[in-house]
């Protein structure tokens, strides 16, 4: 989510506390579970009560523990699979959280079912646009396409404009329909995102199926070819 500058800044920032962590036998795993409940009690606690700027706050503070945590390891010389599951799945649960926090307060104080059913889709699309690029994977392909909104899209639209909404409540007008608009976006965008991976392993399933036959059958026209040179041998 951070680019090359801003990534080396926060570095620098981080790690010092990084270090200090594992001096004081921190593991980067301990980061990454505090991490993903500070932001799983942002959104769960926050959200559902209209708080979104506060809870927006809470959110981005924890959000930088996957710094941390990466810092950690590196400064560690870790680099294991479980650590990358880990982080994997504890991201499948922050996303939960924060677009299950949206989903409890347009079923509730923001009485919008409409909103509520989006915030629902949000939800659902993100979950399954993960999962396509890791079940192509585990079968074998690359799954060559990013998409239009990945997750760090659908993270930094929905809480930018969470946050911002929140300033309603400061006396800000009009600005709480920042976040219904975010949510369509994130929305129609999680959706074409689906399309473009579903059709990108179809299209890479087809092409390793024929490679597969084509090599099937190469090796096939190579056998014909030794029986029969071992045939004119023996009638020889």
């Amino acid at each position: 989510m951070l680019n090359k500058y801003a990534r080396a800044f926060f570095t620098r920032v981080l790690t010092p506390f990084a270090a200090f962590l594992i001096r004081r036998g921190v593991s980067p795993d301990t980061v990454t579970l505090i991490g993903t409940a500070g932001v799983v009690a942002g959104a769960l606690v926050f959200y559902p009560v209209g708080e979104f700027f506060w809870g927006t706050v809470v959110i981005t503070l924890f959000v930088f523990s996957d710094l941390v945590d990466g810092n950690m390891a590196r400064q560690l010389g870790r680099s294991s699979r479980w650590g990358a599951f880990l982080d994997s799945t504890l991201d499948r649960v922050a996303d939960g959280a924060i677009f299950g926090g949206f989903i409890l307060w347009y079923a509730g104080g923001g009485d919008d079912l409409v909103l509520c059913a989006v915030s629902i889709f949000c939800l659902a699309s993100g979950q399954v646009v993960s999962y396509t690029k890791a079940r192509g994977e585990s079968i074998g392909l690359p799954v060559a396409v990013n998409g239009l909104v990945e997750r760090a899209e659908r993270l930094v639209i929905s809480l930018v404009a969470a946050g911002l909404a929140g300033l309603h409540k400061f006396g800000v007008p009009g600005i709480q329909y920042l976040l219904p608009v975010a949510l369509w976006i994130v929305a129609v965008g999680s959706l074409v995102t689906l399309i473009q991976r579903v059709v990108t392993v179809r299209r890479e399933s087809a092409e390793a199926e024929a490679a597969a036959a084509a090599q099937q059958d190469g090796q096939g026209g190579e056998d014909e070819q030794q029986n029969a040179s071992h045939g004119s041998e023996a009638a020889t």
